[in-house]
This record gives C-alpha cells, sequence and structure tokens, in this order.
C-alpha cells in the first residue's frame, strides 16, 4: 500500500494557533509518527510525505505530487479552530463522494479506530469541497484532531503521550481498511534502542523529555554495572533487528549520537511478557496529591477520589495509580462525555454497552473505586477478596479469573475492541508520571530559592 501522508499548513502558513500551539507543528508531529508506525510494524508499506519538516508547500505541489506517485491513499492531517467554544475531532472525505463509495468505507473504519483513542468527542464523519479531496486521484481523507483555540482540546494537543495516541487511531485504521500484514520477528533476540545511559537520574529525565519534544517516544530503565547503577533512556524494543535500526536512525537524526542498540536474548515466556505490558498487581507509586493535580490540571471539576485508588489499591494488591490513569481514559477526565453519567460514581464503564445501557451505578464515589478496583483484581487474580471486603462489583463473577494479569491483556475483554487497550492506559500513566517529575522539580526549585 502506498500512503501519500500530508501533515497540513507548514513554513510561512503556520495553520491554526492558540495555547501556545501551531497547528503546522503539531501536524507534521502526528504524522512522523504515523509515519513511523506504519514503515517500523507493517508489510509492503511505503509512505510518501508533503514535508517532514517546517517547509512551505502549496496545495496543488501536494496533489500533483501524490498524483505523479501513484498513492493508494491520501491522509491529511489537521487541527482545528473556530472561536474557542468549539471542541472535539471530525474528518472530512469530498463532498461528490456516496456514503457507499470505497472512499468513504475506508474513512469509516478509519474514522472508528481514531475515536477509539484520541480522548476527544465526536464531530462525526463530514464532507467538504477541500483541494486535497478533490483534486487527487486516489481516496482522500483530512482529520481535523481537536480545537486547537480551545482550552480543552488545547491540554491534550500539547501532550506527546496523546499524538502518540491519535497516531495509533490512525495506523490501527489503514490497518483494518487496507488489510496491512505485520512483520514477522526475528526469533530469540530482543533489540533495545538505548538513548543515553546516564549515573543521575535528572539528565536521564531531561533527555526523555528532549525526545519526546522530537516526537520520540522514551522512558527510564535501569541497571548495574560493577555496583553502580546507572539510568539508561531506553527509546524501543524491537523484535525485529531492522525496526531497531530504523528507530536508532531516527534517534541520531536529532541529535543524539551516543545511542546505540542494546541486544539481548529472551525465552519465550519473557517474549510474551515484553509484548504484553504491565502487571495489574503491584506498589502504587504516584502519590494522591500528585495524581489529583494532575487530572485537575486538565478539568479544574474532576473529583477528589485518587486516595481511594491509593488506599483500595493497597488493600487489593492492584496499581492503583494505573487504576487511575484508566479511569481518566474512561471518564475522559472526569467529564463523562460518553454514556456514564456523573452520578453514577461509575468510573471504570462497568456494564456500559450502549445508549440504552449506561452500565451500574454506585452509591458513593469510595464504592464506585471499590468495584473499579475489584473488576482488575478479578481479571489480575484468582484468589478470594481480601479479608472484610464486601463485593460491589455487579460483574465480577462474569469475569474469567486471572485471565488478564496485565493492562495489556485487558485488549478486547474491558468492553472495549481492538488491541490497543491497555498501551492507551500505559501512556496516559507515563503522562502522569512526568507531570509528577516536573510538579515535583518545580516544588523543589521553589525551596531553593
Amino acid at each position: 500500500m502506498k500512503l501519500y501522508l500530508d501533515p497540513g499548513h507548514g513554513g510561512t502558513d503556520s495553520g491554526a494557533t492558540g495555547h501556545g500551539l501551531t497547528e503546522k507543528s503539531v501536524n507534521l508531529d502526528i504524522a512522523l509518527r504515523i509515519r513511523n508506525l506504519l514503515t517500523q510494524n507493517y508489510e509492503n508499506v511505503e509512505v510518501l510525505m508533503s514535508r517532514t519538516s517546517d517547509i512551505t508547500k502549496t496545495l496543488n505541489q501536494r496533489t500533483d505530487e501524490a498524483n505523479s506517485w501513484g498513492a493508494d491513499f491520501y491522509l491529511s492531517i489537521h487541527c482545528n479552530a473556530f472561536n474557542g467554544s468549539a471542541r472535539g475531532y471530525e474528518d472530512y472525505i469530498h463532498s461528490s463522494l456516496s456514503d457507499s463509495s470505497q472512499t468513504a468505507q475506508y474513512r469509516d473504519t478509519i474514522h472508528e479506530e481514531i475515536i477509539k483513542l484520541n480522548r476527544l468527542s465526536n464531530r462525526g464523519k463530514k464532507k467538504a469541497n477541500f483541494h486535497v479531496l478533490r483534486e487527487t486521484t486516489m481516496s482522500a481523507m483530512l482529520t481535523e484532531n481537536g480545537f486547537i483555540d480551545n482550552a480543552q482540546d488545547a491540554a491534550l494537543i500539547g501532550d506527546p503521550n496523546w499524538r502518540q495516541d491519535v497516531a495509533q487511531g490512525h495506523v490501527n485504521g489503514l490497518v483494518k481498511a487496507f488489510n496491512l500484514t505485520p512483520k514477522e520477528d526475528d526469533g530469540d533476540a530482543i533489540y533495545k534502542v538505548i538513548a543515553g545511559s546516564f549515573q543521575t537520574r535528572d539528565n536521564a529525565d531531561r533527555r526523555v523529555e528532549y525526545l519526546d519534544n522530537r516526537g520520540i517516544e522514551s522512558f527510564v530503565t535501569t541497571t548495574t554495572i560493577s555496583g553502580t547503577v546507572w539510568y539508561r533512556v531506553q527509546a524501543g524494543a524491537f523484535s525485529n533487528r531492522e525496526n531497531a535500526e530504523k528507530r536508532l536512525e531516527e534517534v541520531k537524526s536529532v541529535g543524539i549520537q551516543d545511542a546505540y542498540i542494546l541486544t539481548e536474548s529472551t525465552s519465550q515466556e519473557e517474549k510474551k511478557s515484553e509484548v504484553t505490558g504491565h502487571t495489574i498487581q503491584g506498589a502504587t507509586y504516584l502519590s494522591p496529591e500528585l495524581m489529583q493535580r494532575f487530572v485537575k490540571n486538565v478539568n479544574p471539576d474532576a473529583p477528589d477520589i485518587a486516595n481511594y485508588y491509593l488506599e483500595l489499591g493497597k488493600k487489593y494488591s492492584v496499581r492503583g495509580d494505573v487504576a487511575f490513569a484508566q479511569a481518566i481514559l474512561e471518564t475522559d477526565y472526569f467529564r463523562f462525555t460518553g454514556l456514564v453519567q456523573p452520578d453514577q460514581n461509575n468510573y471504570a464503564g462497568i456494564g456500559a454497552t450502549g445508549p440504552e445501557n449506561s452500565g451500574a451505578s454506585f452509591e458513593t464515589p469510595e464504592e464506585g473505586v471499590r468495584a473499579h478496583i475489584q473488576h482488575l483484581y478479578a481479571y489480575a487474580s484468582n484468589r478470594s477478596l481480601p479479608e472484610e471486603e464486601e463485593l460491589v462489583d455487579p460483574r465480577f463473577d462474569l469475569v474469567t479469573r486471572a485471565s488478564a494479569p496485565t493492562w495489556f491483556g485487558l485488549n478486547g475483554k474491558w468492553a472495549v475492541p481492538g488491541d490497543s487497550y491497555g498501551q492507551s492506559i500505559i501512556r496516559l500513566y507515563k503522562t502522569m508520571i512526568v507531570y509528577a517529575v516536573k510538579e515535583l522539580n518545580r516544588v523543589n526549585q521553589n525551596i531553593d530559592l
């Protein structure tokens, strides 16, 4: 499949602006992430981008290039703007096309995958006479990923982890629409891209922030060498050497010349752990104060329930901070823009299946959190409830016990189809960690002053 990927605007054309953000930069960041996910993970995909840097390019140049290249699909990435009050996601195909056209079918599939991950209100599927939709000879689609001049949308747009989720949603849609085939792995080796090793955590955190600002997701791991703890910045782990080398080139292209590939042998059981992700059971690391501050930065009216996640998480040995991230994902930062309403105290969407069934209701916020933790406990463990704990989760007995011990294991089980639900939870949790580190650094700096 040949994809012409078009980050809208660029160069002298900034596009929309708002809240310290510029549309041309956001469009490019999302598009680069889409390209990387596709080329690293799927067979027989060619991606030609209208721009890979901040250059000026006319609409005619873009469509002429796509037509000459013989693209199979044209995808244009944008953000929206209006008057500061409008919010949400929408996408477009050309106004002359019927709802049964091939282009409309592609768009239907891609639209559904994007809205699963973008945490924006869904403004629907639309049609317009835009140049890039009219002058292309292949099927073409334009996505508007939030309103950059709206404070709530901009809070998401400015987050690199959110942009990664949006890119993943686009990719998931393209994979389904064009039946793309995942690349095969290379057997028993895992290739980790290490973007620096440091003896202080602060230096490692600064490297992570540097990479995130350039569209490369990374995180800090630790290793002990000759009794000394080193903080490694890992920018990906791949079972395919070629994919690791591509990521290494990306890291070096943004100025990290000391990056390298670390090859590790792994058993099949260890490899499965790499793929399926973090365990649901374990210690809670983030404080309720930092969790609460994080969510109120987006939604000042969010309920003060983080302490319940800490206390009940400890009682059930469930990661209360990651469960809190899941609640944020399920409720759209406790704005309840989906099926569940605030007075239900249902922070996990338990039992919500459609417009006719908005799910379970709980008498108090604490009971709602307890039900959430119990539902996770059912998936993660086959043990009985902790002593003196009353069962409040109405769907506890419907879960196949211990069937999903990791967050990634919830994919396709937590009333959400697809294979990225758990990944979205972990990405949001990592965003919380980055926020917490910045807050702690800010407080420490104020104390030093």
